[in-house]
């Protein structure tokens, strides 16, 4: 990664951190969500600065629900520079609306929207009209289901004009950005031209890609690969992941040599991109890649994968003939390498499973953090590292009579059957192999001689250690602590590989109580900092909930330990709700009410109905009602009971087929209200279908509704993410017979 230091002074040319941060500052102000007041100054701002750079901007509205019928209005911020030629036009995008409720969004994704205002400034700087047109998105509703993308791919004219996508965002708040492309065919053209397009700090492996593939997390991008076959590359960084969708998103906290990270990749790409055909862009053809220091990115076909395979097992039964016949190793002495390998692979396999359930039971607040990465996660993957270090060395300790050509059998068996399973189920990570060969090299040499050259040996084990280590802390930080067992499993394979190494050392018993010790001043420091501070706030949650039917009220929170703040109304005659738990208002986990007390009835006013048709049409019911709200709202959910609905039309966005028949609890849509809008709906039933209606209405206002005197929270205290939370919310059931 690039090292941040002041350079105002740049040459106006050049990427400046400190411009762009500039930006992060005016943007990260206040919360920021499509229907919170923050959301216009924060359109108003970015529109300003790009017509400050001479570009003529313009806003695209409109309605659209995504895939998962999150529905909301889109404002979607463009403008466009004129290339020299007619091809492919290059799009540079992110998104401009933070988390609801309360995340400042300095990095989510105020630090896209800056590095791409600071990017186009010093691109324009150099007054050299491109060949390619080059488009800037600056998209809307991306944090309620990828919205403004949505409607930019299929309402926009441009969209059938872009070639290649740019994106940028963030999972936390510092650490490398990761490449991450996009694509629906092979991958080959893409990471050629990203490789010469010379980026100097490129950080990407297509392990990586495979994964972010797998999970449920999607992008902007993902909208125009999916809808409109366009390609690209994410740009995202997830340190700090602590920080993602919370008040704590904030300048401050951004990582200065993050946001430098992500110039550094938009400036030679942009360069690159804007004078190619990108019409050129799409390939039949996938390539294993990887960056290594020194040699920034490496990169070969699939094609190589399994006969890199074949060769790396062909030159290890060689080697095993040749150790026999020159008498250097022996079957029993091998079969003991099994042993100390098996039993590290064992305990750092299984202390890496089951770290996160020990930790929530140990440390129950823990269980509040809904992404599972908590402040002190670097202390505990240091932890588990050292401890599974530690093991390793014990292990072999154990073993060190067994010379190492013996001991280095098991290892390299081990990895050519990792190697040959990633191959044929993971092929992203074919790239594993090339540590493999320097171990191959490395036993080719003990066979040959008993006190090879240290140094040597250090050198073959270099690309175990480029290679894995960084997953030793990626994975825990971006999937949460959950994931330790990945960085157990990674440490104990990678000390395998570095066995020519680590068995030169005489006082290995030694090094295994140093490495124990560590692991648990590691754990210690861990202990010590398991404490919410004003930095390291705990995420609470405080809702008031009001029966419209029965009239009735309750508190309710999200929380699994309550905090003194929540105690205030979450108190002794809490209890585990029922049908409130299991039937509320949806969030990114899945996660129901926790605990709900008995409240005080508010004069708090639910939406009104208003039925403008009802008829029936053969064997279908045409129902055309309105939701109205009577009071200041944010969100509006409905669900309705198992029944089938053949069509559904929400502000004349019409839901897909797929959502209708895969509705999750029965949920129909969620509104995402601008300026109280009213939410219209049009839905076709059976004839003799009965529709039970629920309606969910929330406000984002419980702190400061006149209504309540809710105390602020303490500095240790913070809202709670990826739920709905501070909110006034309403429930009522309509019938329609």
């Amino acid at each position: 990664m690039p090292t941040y230091s002041s350079d105002l002074d740049a040459p106006k040319i050049d990427f400046s951190t400190d411009k762009a941060l500039v930006h992060v500052k005016a943007i990260s102000q206040e919360p920021h969500g499509v229907g919170f007041d923050g959301h216009e100054k924060v359109k108003q701002y970015i529109i300003n600065q790009l017509n400050n750079l001479g570009l003529e901007t313009t806003v695209q509205e409109g309605y659209t629900a995504g895939d998962w019928a999150n529905l909301s209005k889109a404002d979607n911020i463009l403008a466009r520079i004129k290339g020299t030629e007619e091809g492919k036009a290059l799009l540079l995008l992110t998104h401009y609306d933070s988390s609801p409720h309360s995340s400042l969004g300095a990095s989510d994704a105020g630090s896209g929207v800056a590095t791409i205002l600071e990017g186009t400034r010093a691109f324009l700087a150099q007054n050299k009209q491109p060949k390619n047109d080059i488009i800037i998105l600056i998209s809307d509703a991306e944090e309620l289901g990828l919205n403004g993308a949505d409607l930019f791919v299929k309402k926009h004219p441009w969209t059938k004009d872009v070639g290649l996508v740019l994106n940028f965002e963030a999972r936390g708040s510092g650490g490398a950005s990761y490449m991450l492309m996009e694509t629906n065919r092979g991958n080959g053209n893409l990471i050629k031209e990203f490789i010469a397009a010379n980026p100097e700090y490129p950080v990407a492996n297509s392990l990586a890609y495979s994964i972010y593939k797998m999970l449920p997390n999607d992008t902007d991008l993902t909208v125009f690969r999916e809808d409109a076959d366009i390609e690209g590359f994410n740009f995202a960084f997830i340190d700090d992941h602590f920080d993602y969708h919370t008040v704590r998103d904030n300048f401050d906290r951004l990582d200065k040599n993050t946001l430098a990270h992500q110039g550094s990749y938009l400036m030679p790409l942009l360069s690159h991109f804007s004078e190619i055909d990108l019409s050129t862009m799409k390939s039949l053809n996938d390539y294993v890649y990887f960056n290594i220091p020194f040699f920034k990115v490496i990169s070969y076909p699939f094609e190589w994968i399994w006969p890199m395979l074949g060769l790396a097992v062909l030159i290890f039964f060689v080697l095993l003939v040749l150790g026999y016949r020159k008498n250097v190793l022996q079957t029993k002495d091998i079969l003991k390498g099994f042993l100390p390998l098996l039993v590290a692979l064992a305990i750092n396999g299984l202390v890496g499973y089951y770290s996160w359930a020990v930790l929530k039971w140990l440390y129950p607040s823990y269980t509040d953090i809904l992404h599972g990465f908590t402040y002190n996660g670097h202390a505990y993957i240091l932890a588990f590292t050292l401890f599974s270090v530690g093991i390793c060395f014990y292990a072999y300790h154990k073993f060190r009579v067994v010379k190492t050509p013996n001991l280095l059998v098991a290892p390299i068996f081990i990895w050519l059957i990792i190697c040959a399973l990633v191959a044929k189920y993971l092929p992203g990570a074919a790239f594993f192999i090339i540590p493999v060969f320097g171990a191959l090299v490395a036993f080719y040499i003990l066979i040959h001689q008993k006190n090879p050259n240290a140094f040597l040996l250090v050198f073959l084990g270099l690309p175990a250690l480029f290679i894995f280590s960084p997953f030793v802390k990626m994975f825990p930080v971006g999937l949460g602590l959950k994931m330790m067992v990945a960085a157990t499993v990674f440490t104990t394979l990678t000390f395998f590989l570095l066995l020519p190494v680590f068995t030169r050392y005489k006082n290995q018993l030694g090094i295994a109580l140093l490495s124990l010790l560590l692991s648990l001043g590691f754990f210690v420091s861990a202990h010590m900092t398991s404490n919410f501070t004003k930095d390291n706030a705990r995420p609470t949650s405080l809702l008031y909930v009001m029966d419209i039917d029965s009239q009735s009220a309750k508190w309710a929170t999200y929380d699994r330990t309550i905090s003194d703040w929540t105690a205030q109304y979450i108190g002794d005659d809490k209890k585990v709700p029922e049908q409130l738990s299991e039937n509320t208002i949806s969030s990114k986990y899945g996660s129901g009410f926790t605990y709900v007390s008995e409240a005080p009835i508010k004069n708090i006013a639910g939406p009104k109905l208003e039925v403008s048709r009802d008829t029936v049409i053969g064997d279908k019911r045409i129902l055309d009602f309105c939701v109205i709200s009577q009071r200041q709202v944010n969100r509006l959910e409905l669900f309705t009971n198992d029944i089938t609905i053949s069509k559904a039309t929400v502000n004349g966005i019409a839901l897909s087929d797929y959502f209708l028949k895969n509705r999750n609890r029965g949920k129909l849509v969620t509104h995402y209200i601008s300026d109280n809008d009213y939410t219209d709906i049009i839905l076709e039933i059976p004839k003799d279908a009965v529709l039970e209606l629920t309606v969910y209405e929330a406000s984002n206002d419980l702190l400061k509704n006149n209504q309540f005197s809710i105390p602020k929270r303490p500095e240790n205290n913070i809202p709670k993410p990826f739920i709905l939370n501070d909110a006034v919310l309403t429930t009522q059931t309509i019938t329609f017979d």
